[in-house]
């Protein structure tokens, strides 16, 4: 068995373990967060026998390991319950909801390595200058500043201010909305050769992709510029110089290579916690997303609902790092050794 499918598999194991886990404690919680379920789902003028009803469709008054099980029971099914929020079958609402998410995550990724890296080797290659300090402290507020913070500011400088984007929802109500394919959206419209309401669609995914994004271009930056000054001051990159090889095949070539392995590494962490991280920005600017979803299961004790989103949010994560471990093996090959020589 080669190391890179030796590393998949094990990745695979301690993700399914990890899933497990996050399906145990979240059913737990979501049990003991106050308020009855039924009750907020049926609202205040039910009577206590509806209430009952209800309860008892929900397996409320069995005990929680019973209900554990016959969650899980229903999940090898492929059925995750019905939503009290929108009293539609969970994966039904997943599978609306989660498009539009992952693709506000996708186009942020985008950006965060856009203009992270780059920037990250800007202010590398011109330490202690005046282009490095710019960045640095641009990187600065970028991280230290919540998404919808920076939701908010662009809203108002760009929107309002300066009505260049528009402010809320995938498309323009003037378009038709392309025929639902993949769900995502700017991918339907490319399938259905609709380049207007491609465009239309691009225009309005920007600015929320950009205010979710500019946390982590902060973080990249910085961690790139980090790792190669660190990696600019390795012997062989002075050899490199001794040798008159030009300062961009040296950065490109020799220093930014390395570098990368670690800045991969948190590059993919921060990609996965936008899905988490979206719901703030997805209310801003009204995005029908599955973390805006997940939020209002939350306010409505939604069990099934939230069981659900959580789930679905920590499996995308768990995906997200097995992609990065994959492409931290093939970039640095003492990975792929390291897992070859063990038993």
């Amino acid at each position: 068995m080669s190391p890179v499918v030796q590393l998949l598999a094990k990745r695979l194991s301690i993700s399914v373990i990890v899933l497990i886990g996050v399906s145990m404690l979240i059913f737990a919680i979501a049990r003991i967060i106050p308020g009855d379920p039924a009750r907020i789902a049926l609202g205040p003028n039910a009577t206590t026998e509806q209430v009952m009803q209800l309860r008892d469709k929900l397996h409320l008054d069995e005990s929680i390991i019973v209900q554990y099980a016959n969650f899980v029971s229903d999940f090898a099914r492929g059925d995750l319950g019905i939503s009290l929020y929108t009293n539609r079958p969970v994966m039904t609402d997943i599978a609306q909801f989660l498009p539009a998410t992952l693709e506000l995550v996708f186009v942020a990724g985008l950006f965060m390595i856009g203009f992270g890296i780059p920037l990250g080797i800007l202010s590398a290659r011109h330490r202690g200058k005046a282009a490095d300090n710019v960045i640095r402290v641009l990187s600065l507020l970028g991280v230290s500043a919540p998404s919808f913070v920076w939701a908010v500011i662009l809203m108002l400088l760009f929107a309002f201010f300066l009505p260049i984007f528009p402010i809320a929802g995938q498309i323009s109500d003037t378009l038709t909305v392309p025929p639902r394919i993949s769900g995502f959206l700017l991918f339907d419209c490319l399938l259905a050769g609709d380049l207007r309401a491609f465009a239309d669609a691009a225009h309005h995914i920007v600015l929320p992709a950009f205010a979710l994004s500019l946390s982590g271009i902060g973080q990249a930056a910085r961690l790139t510029r980090a790792n190669m000054i660190e990696t600019y001051d390795k012997p062989y990159i002075e050899m490199a110089r001794s040798y008159g090889f030009p300062e961009q095949r040296i950065a490109r070539r020799y220093a930014f290579r390395p570098s990368l392995i670690p800045s991969l590494t948190i590059i993919g962490l921060d990609f996965a916690a936008m899905l988490g991280n979206a719901f703030l920005v997805e209310a801003v600017y009204a995005w029908p997303g599955l973390s805006r979803y997940g939020v209002q299961v939350i306010l409505r004790k939604d069990l099934n609902a939230i069981v659900g989103t959580v789930l679905v949010i920590s499996a995308t994560f768990l995906i997200v790092n097995i992609i990065v471990d994959l492409l931290i093996a093939f970039i640095n090959p003492r990975i792929r050794y390291a897992e070859r020589s063990r038993p």
